[in-house]
């Protein structure tokens, strides 16, 4: 059979290390996935929706650094991806997405699933391009994969069905497509600007974030100098959390009361590598010097008086040599002195409960941490189950923390545990689901038993959208279209083949989740957890507290003040200290 164009993607994919391909087969895609099946070096990994193609993706690039592949059908197939394709895009992890498409002839004339992939998702990548004849589909792609590499995001390459099967003319063969290594630093003067501002100041908190990634050591050193507490955004908490005595936890509406006084607090700050969005949560008035690679990005959230362009390492090792070291170290032993009571009183929160009392969801969360592999990647749904990972899963510089984080989107938790294990069948990965995230893409259950994939899903089974709970009553709106009628999870996953366990009280969690990660295949555990457990900011504004106000009186008048008194029962141990 004479070389297809379809052959020569699957030759330079897989040249380029890539080893799955996540998606759906349909009509248009037929040529490429023909291709795969005659190569037999790149596996077809088979999901039962694409977005949980995207996905898985996103994950598999987000913890190799590797480009990772996801395709889909034209029309509705390829839309599909676009959910998963925005979160990779917006976690700035290197995504390729083959988009088939309709025959040429036929666009522009409303035919049959006819969408113009290349102006829906221009918004969520870094390249876009259609090709139009099979000579322009190879360099499209290597000019695709150098794209999402090199700029860390999600390149797409939209491809008439029919080219698939003509055949690769003048092809040379495959060129393999790899990310380059650079030393990225800002120049002296600026380097000496930033020096004098955190000399002369006298209380300095660093703020760092994913840019932190394989800098943990010179972010330390940094902090060490200037003898400074360390606030981590979410995203950093994978990098900077670990073996790091100036870390006083995270800032922002899920962090802890010490990140947010190391902030409020401080005389100057020094941001590395992080895009903290949150802006209420900056200090007022104060010098910032902030490190990015990406030199766009500075100056997005709060005004910066010394921007330093480079990668956080490259500018750490650079500056370090022009800064004082300071022997008095009162600030930094003042907060993180403040983090550890905080940190105290939380893992009190998560202590053992009773026998036969109802599981609060941090004890879940500590009972995972506690149990799982020292080298083990969580997902986590957003809404309260990211909440309790920030807050009860340790990281120690081998452990992965993978999310929606940025994008925040709902349903992420079990595809990205699926992108994850394909790519690390050794290692174990679990993912901690919401209820209604998991319902959302129930699907994929299916997925794990097909592809034979032992992640582990925990439920955090409490009958709500609870997270959107907590925004309606912080903003003084009775919660309402968030009571969640669900199903026995635990039965539907051995329906599908899955190990499963359904824990209705705090005794019986640790032996099920120890029987799950024993087991060798996929498994879950459906954990019924508090349902009116808060999970309280760092910072209560008045407009909250208001907002809480009108809330439990509208509550009342609406005749559920049961609803009033199990929340205070559920909450009052959480009354954080300062």
């Amino acid at each position: 059979m004479a070389l297809t164009v379809a052959d020569a993607m699957v030759s330079t994919l897989k040249a380029s290390g890539v080893r799955r391909i996540y998606g759906l087969p349909g009509d248009s895609l037929n040529g490429f996935t023909d291709a795969l099946r005659r190569d037999g070096g790149i596996a077809w990994a088979h999901v039962r929706h694409e977005e949980a193609a995207a996905f898985a993706a996103s994950a598999e690039a987000g913890v190799t650094g590797g480009l990772a592949v996801a395709a889909g059908s034209c029309g509705p197939g390829n839309l599909h991806l676009i959910n998963g394709m925005f979160d990779a895009q917006r976690s700035r992890v290197p995504v390729l997405v083959i988009a088939a498409h309709i025959p040429r002839v036929e666009i522009g004339g409303g035919y049959f699933q006819e969408t113009h992939p290349q102006e829906l998702f221009r918004e969520c990548s870094v390249y876009c391009e259609m090709a139009s004849v099979p000579e322009q589909v190879p360099r499209l792609m290597e000019i695709a994969m150098r794209t999402a590499l090199e700029r860390g995001g999600v390149a797409v390459v939209v491809i008439p069905g029919e080219l698939f099967l003509d055949r690769a003319v003048s092809w040379p063969g495959p060129r393999p497509v790899f990310r380059s290594a650079s030393l990225v630093r800002p120049d002296d003067r600026s380097l000496a600007r930033a020096a004098r501002i955190l000399n002369t100041a006298e209380r300095v908190t660093i703020l760092g974030g994913a840019g932190c990634a394989g800098a943990h050591d010179e972010a330390v050193a940094l902090a060490a100098a200037l003898k400074a507490p360390m606030v981590h955004s979410l995203r950093g908490k994978d990098f900077l959390e670990y073996d790091n005595p100036y870390d006083v936890g995270l800032t922002g509406l899920i962090g802890y009361s010490s990140g947010y006084r190391a902030m409020e607090h401080c005389d100057a700050l020094l941001m590395l590598g992080t895009d903290f969005p949150y802006r209420s949560f900056y200090p007022e008035n104060v010098p910032v010097v902030q490190v990015d690679v990406r030199g766009e990005q500075i100056g997005r959230r709060t005004p910066v008086d010394v921007p330093l362009v480079g990668t956080v390492k490259d500018t750490a090792q650079a500056l370090l040599p022009l800064l004082e070291r300071r022997t008095d170290n009162g600030f930094v032993e003042k907060v993180t002195g403040h983090y550890r009571r905080v940190r105290a009183h939380l893992d009190r929160l998560a202590e053992a409960e009773p026998t036969g009392s109802p599981m609060h969801p941090q004890y879940v969360a500590a009972t995972i941490d506690r149990l799982a592999a020292r080298d083990t990647v969580f997902t986590a749904d957003v809404g309260t189950p990211t909440v309790w990972a920030a807050r009860y899963l340790r990281m120690n510089g081998e452990r992965r923390l993978i999310g929606s984080f940025n994008h925040g989107s709902m349903a992420n938790a079990l595809p990205h545990a699926i992108g994850v294990q394909a790519s690390h069948p050794g290692r174990q990965v679990v993912a901690l689901a919401g209820d209604g995230g998991l319902a959302m893409l129930l699907g994929e259950l299916i997925t794990l038993r097909q592809l034979d994939l032992p992640v582990k899903i925990v439920v955090f089974d409490n009958s709500a959208l609870s997270f959107v709970e907590l925004e309606m009553t912080a903003a003084g709106i009775t919660t309402y279209g968030t009571d969640l009628e669900n199903p026995d999870f635990s039965a539907q996953a051995r329906a599908v083949g899955l190990f499963a366990a359904r824990v209705e009280r705090a005794d019986g969690l640790e032996e099920a989740l120890r029987a799950a990660f024993a087991h060798a295949g996929p498994a879950l555990i459906d954990a019924r957890t508090e349902r009116h457990e808060l999970s309280m900011p760092p910072k209560i504004t008045l407009e909250q507290l208001r907002g809480f106000t009108l809330f439990a009186t509208r509550t009342v008048l609406s005749g559920r003040g049961d609803e009033i008194l199990e929340l205070t029962r559920t909450n009052l141990r959480q009354l954080d200290i300062e």
